[in-house]
């Protein structure tokens, strides 16, 4: 396995010591606690009302404020001391933030994380051993009874929708600039195929950067329907299409476009399926290209992080994979796409590293 230099000193030695050690030990074993404790902190208030005082707030002040009760603020208080978001003055009893509190609170990317991690994920994780041992979302059914979590998308509560679909932009709207730059600045791209489109947020990107592109959406047909309402009216929609597949069928082929396709645009897509499935569908995508398309596929490879924060958020992510969205796929690394591209009959022509939020783009031909 090849890993980026941050990861290579993370992740090929012990460096803890025995306390150390322990103490992390620890803070797994009581994970979930951590986690609920530290999001009702920004929940209730407490950490904006900490962070925005002069010299910090004494355990009385912040009942005041808040109107919760002293031992709700007093349980609070002392499990983020535990856990580190907090400091006290022992002469004043006065809390303030620490680094850790103050990340919490004030990093996009932690903030869309823990709504995620809450409103989507933490019921089914209950079901990861399940779905671990029968490569399906076992932790899926408490929203509904679907095979993956992308038909149900339109279904779910109003709140899980706007913490999904919040994580998903989050991270791939980062890009959408350098990506833009890539595709239509140096390689003039005039015809695209957006697989996978979602909501049409990519699409309306490219037809408001280039006035003279056509993009076809490819997505679900529940998917599709929700493009139409997303874009309608706004600049450019009109050379916005829909195409409505399954990308899981194998006899569900590509539309082939009169006069050749510039681009087959895959962003965040392809960690959404198997590798047998990804080898599947790159092929049938094949089928619709000649020697002047180039795939571009848009993903946030753990192994090529240059901060091993995003590594570890990337490799947590992948369980949501498992428990949740289709219970056989992750998010790969390198060597794993790779594979998938070659077994399909490509090749990578070039690759573009840390795009906004660690994304990288693998720019795929023909293979020779």
């Amino acid at each position: 396995m090849q890993l980026f230099p941050e990861l290579q000193k993370s992740y090929t030695a012990d460096k803890l010591s025995a306390r150390e050690a322990q103490r992390l030990a620890e803070f797994i074993a009581w994970g979930p606690v951590v986690f609920q404790a530290s999001r009702l902190m920004i929940k209730f208030g407490i950490l904006d009302l900490i962070r925005d005082s002069q010299n910090g707030l004494t355990r009385q002040e912040i009942c005041e404020q808040t109107k919760l009760s002293d031992y709700a603020v007093k349980c609070l208080l002392e499990a983020s001391l535990s856990i580190g978001t907090v400091i006290i003055d022992t002469e004043t009893d006065r809390f303030s933030l620490s680094k850790t509190g103050w990340f919490l609170l004030n990093d996009p990317a932690t903030r869309v994380n823990i709504d995620f991690n809450h409103d989507v994920n933490y019921e089914g994780w209950f079901l990861l051993e399940e779905s671990l041992r029968n490569g399906k979302p076992e932790g899926l059914r408490h929203f509904g009874d679907w095979p993956t979590i992308y038909p149900g998308l339109s279904s779910l509560p109003e709140q899980v929708q706007k913490s999904w679909f919040g994580f998903d932009h989050f991270y791939s709207d980062s890009s959408f600039p350098e990506a833009l730059k890539l595709i239509f600045d140096e390689h003039h791209v005039k015809s695209l195929y957006d697989v996978g489109g979602n909501t049409g947020k990519w699409a309306l990107q490219c037809v408001g950067y280039d006035d003279d592109v056509q993009v076809t959406i490819l997505d679900l047909p529940q998917q599709i329907a929700l493009m139409r309402d997303n874009v309608k009216g706004k600049t450019g929609a009109d050379r916005i299409s829909g195409y409505g597949i399954n990308l899981l069928d194998k006899d569900a082929f590509f539309p082939k476009r009169e006069g050749g396709l510039d681009a087959i645009w895959m962003s965040q897509f392809l960690d959404c399926f198997s590798m047998e499935e990804i080898i599947d569908i790159l092929t049938r995508a094949k089928e619709a290209m000649t020697s002047e398309t180039r795939i571009y596929i848009m993903e946030t490879l753990w192994d090529r992080q240059r901060f091993e924060p995003a590594a570890f958020c990337l490799t947590m992510t992948s369980l949501y994979f498992t428990a949740l969205a289709n219970g056989n796929s992750k998010m790969y690394n390198t060597e794993d796409m790779e594979h998938c591209i070659r077994e399909a009959g490509l090749e990578i022509e070039t690759i573009h590293d840390h795009l906004g939020q660690g994304h990288s783009i693998l720019v795929c031909k023909l293979a020779s």
